[in-house]
């Protein structure tokens, strides 16, 4: 009985497996499956690309669904806002163009921030940074699924891309009238958190010439310590691990900076690549090659969340950006501008400078000459000490000169010498002399001269700012009328300063050689700092005219003669 059910079974399975192909050729076909949104000719999801795909479960609950997501075509999303006009892609859920509205380039058209020509070959803002290259290609070439809220800030748009490997989610937030955007990203490989930074990469499309690609750098910011990174010590692909309250890249006027909600576990990666541009950023077949600087910046730890502030290096929208966290500095993004280590003289004269502007001339150029002028009547007070004590030295000269032959067979090691350093103290002490007199008044001015020199190099409000014949104070005078009047102002100026213990024909070597050496070096300088230079010298020939014929003067200028005329005998 056993043996015949076993038979029975056995000639069952075979006939089933006989009629297997028969039953694909005549049978009822199952319903075709419908395409998913990876696969050719198949429609985008309509669900919030920031959820992953989801099916129904048997019993009516929700379920993670395995079906790729990611779009079929490429597609272009605009948001804007007051301040910027920003088109994304879904290729890549990166930034295709990033225009300020209220800027313009040097060719006067909407400034574009976006490197094109870098761009194409290291990468547009918004792209992912891993370590791994070949999953970095990936993430940037993809084509996510895109879903905005709308056109016009506040706003926000999400990428979304599943392939049943890799999961990317990447979201941004635009307020109205900031340059500040809210960025979110998150991937995962194999259900694996990885590790992936979005990054500005190529510098900015403000930069046409050599000069302003100089200029980048990489810079950070923790509590009171500030980072700034010039191009020769920035390494591609070098990684710098936090903490930091904000990192990022800028150049002379412009600024991409990151700022981590998680500032312990942040982390930036440098990028340093190298372009080749026309010569002098015209249609030339002359190549300069030059650096592109740019910066990656997320957390270690996971999906990254980061505000990112893409805009002017100017005073007022810096401060206004709030950085929470921040102990030792002021919580804003002012530290972005570099006034210099005379900060604290430098930054005061801007907004003075900027106060001149908005309140009694509206013009940079002219507002630049009002305080040139208040600037050298200030110091008018430290130009007739410095005389007085150089007079004072003259009347001594002869008594020291008489005490240094007295000792002049000695050697600087003989304890003689200590003497004459003596003889020589005494009798400044007895006349009211003091050796630094004449040099004191010139330190005192230094400082301010250099602090106003770093503060109109970063016045990002002189940049494109016109004035008389000059159209851009932030460039060089395109017609170097303003360096040729250092030159000669300075020729005058040496002329009519008495110079104390100098000997005639060195003084005369002098005159030369300096306003001829201080004109080479402001060739090629912003119009604005030419225009300072220049006004300052010609205020200061007024002022030493008007010195010359006092009483002081007059002494001065007889007792040089007569000095002189000895010389020459």
């Amino acid at each position: 009985m056993e043996r015949r059910l076993l038979v029975v079974f056995a000639l069952t399975f075979l006939v089933i497996m006989l009629f297997q192909p028969l039953l694909k050729k005549y049978g009822p076909q199952p319903p075709a499956k419908q395409e998913s949104a990876g696969q050719p000719g198949a429609a985008v999801p309509t669900q919030n690309p920031t959820q992953p795909t989801q099916v129904s479960t048997a019993n009516g609950g929700i379920a993670p669904a395995s079906a790729p997501l990611q779009a079929t075509t490429e597609s272009e999303t605009v948001i804007e806002n007051n301040l910027y006009r920003i088109v994304f892609t879904n290729r890549g859920g990166r930034v295709k163009s990033w225009v300020l509205k209220r800027y313009t380039d040097d060719k006067g058209g909407p400034l574009e921030l976006v490197n094109t020509a870098a761009a194409e070959k290291y990468g547009y803002p918004l792209m992912l940074w891993t370590y791994d290259e070949t999953l970095r290609n990936k993430l940037n070439s993809v084509l996510y699924v895109a879903n905005s809220t709308g056109a016009t800030a506040p706003a926000e748009i999400a990428f979304a891309y599943d392939d049943g490997d890799v999961s990317v989610r990447k979201s941004y937030k635009f307020d109205r009238d900031s340059y500040v955007v809210g960025v979110r990203t998150s991937v995962t490989v194999k259900g694996a958190q990885a590790t992936a930074f979005p990054m500005w990469p190529a510098g900015f499309g403000g930069d046409t010439t050599g000069p302003q690609y100089a200029t980048g750098q990489i810079v950070y910011q923790y509590d009171s310590k500030v980072e700034r990174l010039p191009i020769k010590k920035i390494s591609g692909g070098g990684t710098l691990p936090g903490p930091f309250h904000w990192a990022g890249v800028l150049d002379q006027y412009f600024a991409a900076v990151f700022l981590p909600q998680d500032p312990q576990n942040a982390a930036m990666v440098t990028l340093h690549n190298a372009l080749e541009i026309p010569h002098g950023g015209s249609d030339t077949k002359q190549m300069d090659k030059v650096d592109v600087l740019g910066a990656a910046v997320g957390s270690l730890k996971g999906s990254t969340d980061v505000r990112l502030y893409v805009g002017p290096k100017a005073l007022s929208d810096l401060e206004s950006v709030a950085v929470p966290g921040i102990t030792g500095a002021e919580p804003d993004l002012r530290a972005i501008i570099d006034f210099g280590w005379l900060g604290i003289i430098a930054r005061p004269l801007f907004l003075w400078l900027k106060w001149m502007y908005n309140h009694i001339v509206p013009n940079w150029g002219w507002a630049i000459l009002l305080q040139t002028l208040v600037i050298n009547l200030a110091l008018l007070p430290l130009r007739l000490s410095q005389m007085k004590s150089m007079l004072k030295m003259q009347r001594v000269a002869p008594q020291i000169k008489s005490i240094q032959e007295k000792y002049k067979k000695y050697s600087l090691r003989d304890p003689k010498k200590a003497e004459m350093n003596e003889e020589i103290s005494a009798l400044y002490k007895k006349e009211g002399v003091n050796p630094a007199g004449g040099c004191l008044p010139l330190v005192i001015q230094m400082p301010f001269l250099f602090a106003y020199y770093k503060m109109l190099n970063v016045a990002m409000d002189l940049r494109h700012a016109p004035w008389m014949w000059v159209h851009d104070l932030s460039a060089p005078d395109p017609w170097h009328i303003l360096p040729v009047a250092i030159i000669v102002t300075m020729l005058i100026m040496q002329r009519m300063t008495p110079q104390a213990g100098m000997d005639p024909a060195q003084q005369k070597m002098m005159n030369i050689m300096m306003p001829g050496m201080l004109g080479l070096m402001s060739w090629n300088l912003p119009a604005g700092l030419g225009l300072y230079w220049s006004a300052g010298q010609l205020i200061g020939i007024v002022q030493q005219s008007v010195m010359n014929r006092t009483a002081l003067g007059r002494e001065m200028r007889e007792m040089m003669e007569k000095r002189a005329r000895k010389k020459e005998k």
